[in-house]
Protein backbone atom coordinates (compact mmCIF):
# COMPACT_ATOMS: atom_id res chain seq x y z
CA UNK A 1 0.00 0.00 0.00
CA UNK A 2 1.32 3.75 -1.10
CA UNK A 3 0.59 6.60 0.79
CA UNK A 4 -2.13 7.70 -1.18
CA UNK A 5 -3.57 4.66 -1.04
CA UNK A 6 -6.66 4.34 0.96
CA UNK A 7 -6.56 1.96 3.70
CA UNK A 8 -8.82 -1.01 4.06
CA UNK A 9 -10.96 -0.65 6.71
CA UNK A 10 -11.72 -3.97 8.79
CA UNK A 11 -15.37 -4.66 9.34
CA UNK A 12 -16.11 -6.27 12.61
CA UNK A 13 -18.17 -8.69 10.66
CA UNK A 14 -14.67 -9.70 9.35
CA UNK A 15 -13.49 -11.22 12.79
CA UNK A 16 -10.32 -10.63 14.48
CA UNK A 17 -7.34 -10.00 12.58
CA UNK A 18 -4.40 -12.78 12.29
CA UNK A 19 -2.00 -10.15 14.55
CA UNK A 20 -5.18 -9.88 17.06
CA UNK A 21 -5.25 -13.53 17.23
CA UNK A 22 -1.25 -14.37 17.82
CA UNK A 23 -1.70 -11.20 20.25
CA UNK A 24 -4.36 -13.18 22.29
CA UNK A 25 -2.88 -16.32 22.19
CA UNK A 26 0.89 -14.88 23.86
CA UNK A 27 -1.55 -13.24 26.41
CA UNK A 28 -3.36 -16.81 27.56
CA UNK A 29 0.10 -18.24 27.10
CA UNK A 30 1.64 -15.42 29.45
CA UNK A 31 -1.34 -15.53 31.90
CA UNK A 32 -0.47 -19.57 32.46
CA UNK A 33 2.90 -19.42 32.75
CA UNK A 34 2.12 -16.84 35.37
CA UNK A 35 -0.65 -19.19 37.22
CA UNK A 36 1.54 -21.95 37.57
CA UNK A 37 4.58 -19.55 38.85
CA UNK A 38 2.78 -17.56 41.28
CA UNK A 39 2.55 -20.03 44.21
CA UNK A 40 6.31 -20.77 44.44
CA UNK A 41 7.21 -17.21 43.88
CA UNK A 42 4.54 -16.74 46.73
CA UNK A 43 6.04 -18.72 49.21
CA UNK A 44 9.86 -17.77 48.28
CA UNK A 45 8.83 -13.94 48.52
CA UNK A 46 7.01 -14.38 51.56
CA UNK A 47 10.02 -16.35 53.43
CA UNK A 48 11.87 -13.23 51.73
CA UNK A 49 9.91 -11.03 53.51
CA UNK A 50 10.39 -12.78 56.51
CA UNK A 51 14.36 -12.76 56.68
CA UNK A 52 14.34 -9.02 55.17
CA UNK A 53 12.59 -7.35 58.09
CA UNK A 54 14.82 -8.25 61.03
CA UNK A 55 17.68 -6.92 58.89
CA UNK A 56 15.81 -3.52 58.57
CA UNK A 57 15.27 -3.39 61.83
CA UNK A 58 18.66 -3.94 62.81
CA UNK A 59 22.17 -2.11 62.83
CA UNK A 60 24.33 -2.92 60.66
CA UNK A 61 25.53 -1.53 57.36
CA UNK A 62 23.24 -2.99 54.96
CA UNK A 63 19.81 -2.29 57.20
CA UNK A 64 19.42 1.02 56.03
CA UNK A 65 19.20 0.18 52.52
CA UNK A 66 17.06 -3.12 53.46
CA UNK A 67 14.46 -0.60 55.30
CA UNK A 68 14.50 2.41 52.52
CA UNK A 69 13.76 -1.43 50.06
CA UNK A 70 10.86 -2.25 52.36
CA UNK A 71 9.58 1.05 53.13
CA UNK A 72 9.33 1.83 48.76
CA UNK A 73 7.36 -1.39 49.03
CA UNK A 74 5.17 -0.39 51.91
CA UNK A 75 4.41 3.19 50.06
CA UNK A 76 6.59 4.34 46.95
CA UNK A 77 5.22 8.10 46.60
CA UNK A 78 6.08 8.75 50.65
CA UNK A 79 9.25 6.62 50.74
CA UNK A 80 11.19 6.38 47.49
CA UNK A 81 14.03 3.66 46.84
CA UNK A 82 16.75 4.48 44.77
CA UNK A 83 17.46 1.29 42.99
CA UNK A 84 21.36 1.90 42.47
CA UNK A 85 21.30 1.23 46.83
CA UNK A 86 20.75 -2.71 45.76
CA UNK A 87 24.04 -2.80 44.52
CA UNK A 88 25.40 -2.61 48.14
CA UNK A 89 23.54 -5.54 49.25
CA UNK A 90 25.46 -9.22 49.97
CA UNK A 91 24.30 -11.55 47.42
CA UNK A 92 21.66 -13.32 49.63
CA UNK A 93 20.10 -10.35 50.83
CA UNK A 94 19.85 -8.93 47.09
CA UNK A 95 17.95 -11.79 46.46
CA UNK A 96 15.59 -12.21 49.18
CA UNK A 97 14.96 -8.10 47.82
CA UNK A 98 14.51 -9.28 44.07
CA UNK A 99 12.12 -12.38 45.12
CA UNK A 100 9.99 -10.10 48.11
CA UNK A 101 9.76 -7.58 44.45
CA UNK A 102 8.28 -10.81 42.13
CA UNK A 103 5.95 -11.32 45.43
CA UNK A 104 4.91 -7.83 44.69
CA UNK A 105 4.52 -7.59 41.42
CA UNK A 106 1.00 -9.73 42.14
CA UNK A 107 0.81 -8.70 45.73
CA UNK A 108 -2.37 -10.83 47.34
CA UNK A 109 -1.70 -8.35 50.12
CA UNK A 110 0.75 -5.82 50.89
CA UNK A 111 3.90 -6.83 52.23
CA UNK A 112 3.14 -4.78 55.98
CA UNK A 113 -0.02 -7.00 56.08
CA UNK A 114 1.85 -10.23 56.64
CA UNK A 115 3.19 -9.12 60.14
CA UNK A 116 0.87 -8.34 63.09
CA UNK A 117 0.75 -4.60 63.50
CA UNK A 118 2.83 -4.74 60.27
CA UNK A 119 1.58 -0.91 59.78
CA UNK A 120 3.20 0.49 62.38
CA UNK A 121 6.90 -1.47 62.03
CA UNK A 122 6.75 -0.51 58.88
CA UNK A 123 6.06 2.90 60.58
CA UNK A 124 8.98 2.71 63.21
CA UNK A 125 11.33 1.92 60.15
CA UNK A 126 10.72 5.13 58.73
CA UNK A 127 11.17 6.87 61.61
CA UNK A 128 14.62 4.56 63.16
CA UNK A 129 16.14 4.91 59.37
CA UNK A 130 14.52 8.85 59.57
CA UNK A 131 13.23 8.43 56.11
CA UNK A 132 11.22 11.57 54.73
CA UNK A 133 8.14 11.20 54.06
CA UNK A 134 7.59 12.78 50.50
CA UNK A 135 3.99 13.52 50.73
CA UNK A 136 4.24 14.64 54.23
CA UNK A 137 4.08 17.93 52.91
CA UNK A 138 1.06 17.94 50.18
CA UNK A 139 -1.02 16.23 52.73
CA UNK A 140 -0.99 19.50 55.30
CA UNK A 141 -2.13 21.26 53.02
Amino acid sequence: MTANEPRKLRLMSDGPSEEALEGLKKMKEEIAVFQREMPVIRKEGEAALRRLLPIAQGGGGQCRYVAAFLLGLYHGGRFPFDLTDLRGLDRHIFNDCIAVLRMDRAPLREVHKYFEGGNEIWEDLAIRWGRKDHLADTRSM
